[in-house]
């Protein structure tokens, strides 16, 4: 893989973006049977996801490259991971908490984004000594997750979600690799742990 392609695929797959990702699907392609949450506002549910899952950890990485707390934008030294997993864990979990807390919201909603914050506090532990690959841990997360949803949802749309995911996960975890940002034993044990989380996700509702 070419390294333009590898960093596109890095971008556009950005473990910040990949619970977005989740959400829409679940929210607009998946049966809407499987939420009572009504359609017609699941924009305010996206809306919420999209904040406190991408621009609020984005902006407060910005605010730590304008104070000089890490280097750049991308924190490609494992020593400049910390501060930024760090403000990232508190905004997945008062995510998780919005959810939680507001009962409109279905169970499955706020356990998908407690199994999130958990992967997101692990890839904070782990990085304080080791470079696991947190784009890998997206797209396990994502895989196993879609993986659940085809288990409970058996039609031919989950299918196509699940061979989806499986071909971009390959990708993304190539993308890596090419870019020489990790090993391959921090890409796939990344991936492997996201798909095991991500099961978490039925123990929960």
């Amino acid at each position: 893989m070419n390294r333009t392609l590898a960093q596109i695929l890095s971008v556009i797959f950005h473990p910040l973006l990949v619970p977005s990702y989740l959400y829409y699907l679940l929210l607009y392609v998946m049966p809407d049977s499987m939420l009572t949450f009504p359609l017609v506002s699941r924009w305010l549910v996206m809306l919420l996801v999209f904040i406190s899952t991408f621009l609020i950890p984005t902006l407060g990485t910005l605010a730590l490259v304008r104070t000089g707390y890490v280097k750049s934008m991308l924190a490609e030294e494992r020593s400049e991971r910390s501060w930024p997993l760090f403000f990232t864990t508190v905004c997945f979990a008062m995510a998780t908490y919005m959810f939680y807390r507001e009962q409109v919201f279905d169970d499955l909603l706020y356990a998908i984004m407690a199994v999130i914050t958990m992967a997101v506090f692990l890839t904070f532990i782990i990085s304080r000594f080791w470079k696991i690959s947190a784009h890998s841990i997206g797209m396990g997360g994502a895989l196993g997750f879609m993986l659940l949803l085809h288990t409970w949802q058996p039609e031919q749309r989950s299918l196509h979600l699940v061979s989806g995911t499986i071909l971009m996960s390959g990708a993304v975890l190539s993308a890596r690799l090419a870019l020489d940002a990790h090993t391959p034993l921090q890409v796939y044990t990344g991936f492997f742990l996201g798909l095991t989380l991500s099961t978490g996700i039925g123990i929960l509702v």
